[in-house]
């Protein structure tokens, strides 16, 4: 992948909640058409650097970037309209709303009619079948595998460039999780979005992503191809030296 590849970047991101940083002076790409791996254990960062991204919480200092162009000032819809969609943790659905409804939900921002709107809402169908044979039911009767594959479908609707998943394995089985991935991976290699996928398993990550960073303690501890290897020997090395502190 080329420098032109590059959709969405973060460039010496440091963030925090008030005067707290919890990552420091961070580096990270997502290329078009590329599977981007953000990997750390719980507290390393992992979410702080999602949100920022998604402009949810603001950078400290550094800056995000969409195909060069400084964003790190607007606010989350305005990077929804360029093309950036993102996939919380947790599984953020409307649970008294349908299925059908949380869709079309999703594509407000778009500002299509209903027509343009059930349009996109049948790829969605197409990809993930078993809500289109529960459209009219409401989504807190679907099971928590299938409430993620909403909100993936959720962000699709918007047809974006870019999609930020935070941890979309978390609670599910691991069937569950297979299928997820494998549409993840779908939306990166065969359809062309960039993706950035946030998780703490190592293995999982080393099996799917095209390169992958890894924060430990809010600092990036290794970036490069996806080895497992070497990426425990990375967040080991970390906290050996905090232990022998």
């Amino acid at each position: 992948m080329t420098t032109e590849d590059v959709t969405l970047s973060a460039e010496g991101l440091r963030a925090g909640y008030g005067d707290l940083v919890a990552v420091w002076d961070t580096d990270l790409t997502v290329h078009r058409g590329g599977i981007t791996g953000l990997l750390g254990r719980n507290g390393a960062g992992k979410s702080t650097v999602f949100r920022a991204l998604a402009g949810l919480s603001p950078a400290q200092r550094g800056a995000v970037r969409w195909k060069g162009e400084e964003i790190t000032h607007l606010p989350p819809y305005r990077r929804s309209a360029l093309g950036l969609a993102v996939v919380q943790e947790g599984k953020r659905v409307f649970r008294q709303r349908t299925i059908e409804e949380n869709l079309l939900l999703g594509g407000f921002s778009t500002r299509l009619g209903r027509r343009a709107l059930r349009e996109r809402a049948r790829s969605v169908y197409a990809r993930f079948p078993v809500l289109a044979d529960r459209r009219h039911e409401p989504a807190g009767g679907l099971s928590g595998g299938q409430q993620q594959m909403l909100a993936i479908g959720q962000a699709l609707m918007s047809e974006p460039e870019v999609i930020l998943l935070d941890e979309p394995s978390a609670g599910l089985a691991p069937s569950v999780v297979a299928e997820v991935l494998d549409v993840v991976q779908q939306l990166g290699r065969d359809e062309g979005l960039g993706v950035l996928l946030i998780e703490q398993d190592v293995d999982l990550v080393a099996g799917l992503v095209d390169t992958v960073t890894v924060l430990e303690l809010g600092r990036v501890v290794y970036h490069g191809e996806p080895s497992a290897p070497r990426i425990r020997a990375a967040m080991e090395a970390v906290h050996a030296t905090e232990g022998a502190k």
